[in-house]
């Protein structure tokens, strides 16, 4: 058995985090791997997962230095607090993993640069991840789903996935903006709190919606587009507080109702495109948005009815966090990838498949 213990640092948003995990393998020479040693993951060991959030004041979004500034302020007790829950000191790290990207540009150099001067102060290996990756593995670790589908759906992304040689390939995408910044951004129009999130704090509120109000909806080939629902449905909003005639008032809580069930259908749709495409029973929802159990169930029904199974996790794993940073930058460090000081850069556009997925075979 081999054993590795990474640490993650993320910071890609409004959510700070910092995971330690210990990752076992066992080694395969079988003759068909793709090199002489290949390391099979066997088990991980969650030794801690820490996160801090920068919430805004309602009606209000998060501005890249606002955010890039509590991750600065935050950091240090942060990774301070995760080595005490993992009860492992600087001298036990084997990899320093940090997110490359996707993301917001000034949050993602503020916790890199940390990453990087820790990775020197403590003489350890740096390894970049891909966010949406993490997602993925994470995912996959937790529920155990072997090949699914994969919806991610998140703040700043909103794509539909499966694997194949070596890549995660995109089938469906947003032509526009994500389906969790156009529930952030309805949030605010209504002004719900952000804590702890607008999404959740959206998803309370169509639990009590009865009545549903048509909306657009827009679904173009295996892509969507949510950029003219939320323009719609603020006009709603603005005509129902000026209207005197209260028979024709629209709700917050219809009107979230009404936004789930629309955006959600469409990326039910998506989703089942992609399981026909390719020929999947599993469906693995993945990003915050993911939390969102109407999603959850909306997803469920579809699959069911093709005799498929729907796999999920809470908050502690859909939410960006630390721990699935050093998971993925756990797998790809035990398969020979590791980042120069010199490269490594941050970019706001790391698609999910410019990578070599190279654990998977």
């Amino acid at each position: 058995m081999y054993s590795l213990l990474a640490v993650g640092f993320e910071g890609s948003a409004n959510k700070l985090g910092i995971g330690i995990i210990k990752q076992l393998y066992k080694e395969d020479y079988s003759t068909q791997a793709l090199s002489n040693r290949v390391l099979i993951p066997e088990d991980v060991q969650i030794l801690s997962n820490v996160r801090d959030t920068y919430n805004p004041p309602a009606g209000e979004g998060f501005l890249p230095k606002d955010v890039a500034e509590h991750h600065r302020n935050c950091i240090l007790e942060l990774l301070k607090a995760a080595l005490e829950e993992a009860k492992v000191s600087c001298q036990d790290i084997d990899a320093i993993c940090f997110t490359k990207g996707p993301g917001m540009g000034a949050p993602l150099q503020s916790v890199a640069i940390v990453a990087r001067t820790i990775a020197q102060l403590w003489n350890k290996p740096l390894v970049e991840v891909n966010h949406c990756v993490a997602h993925i593995e994470m995912g996959r670790m937790i529920t155990g789903a072997d090949n699914p589908v994969v919806l991610y759906v998140s703040g700043g992304n909103t794509q539909v996935i499966a694997y194949s040689e070596q890549r995660y390939q995109i089938f469906g995408e947003t032509l526009d903006i994500a389906v969790g910044n156009c529930l952030d951004r309805f949030a605010r129009i209504l002004m719900l709190p952000n804590d702890p999130s607008p999404g959740y704090n959206i998803e309370q509120e169509a639990k009590k919606g009865k009545n549903y109000i048509d909306l657009p909806y827009t679904v173009k080939g295996m892509d969507v587009s949510f950029s003219g629902i939320l323009s719609y449905i603020e006009q709603l909003v603005k005509k129902g507080q000026n209207n005197t005639d209260e028979s024709q008032e629209y709700s917050k809580a219809d009107l979230c109702f009404s936004l789930q069930e629309t955006i959600f259908a469409m990326l039910v749709e998506i989703t089942e495109r992609a399981m026909a495409h390719v020929g999947s029973q599993e469906v693995l929802v993945v990003g915050g948005v993911g939390c969102n159990l109407r999603l959850q169930k909306m997803m469920e029904i579809m699959a069911s009815e093709r005799n498929g199974s729907v796999f999920a996790t809470d908050e502690r794993f859909c939410i960006d966090n630390g721990i699935m940073i050093a998971q993925a930058g756990a797998l790809g460090f035990a398969h020979g990838s590791k980042t120069p000081v010199e490269n490594s850069y941050v970019t706001q556009r790391y698609r999910t498949d410019q990578v070599h997925v190279k654990w998977r075979y």
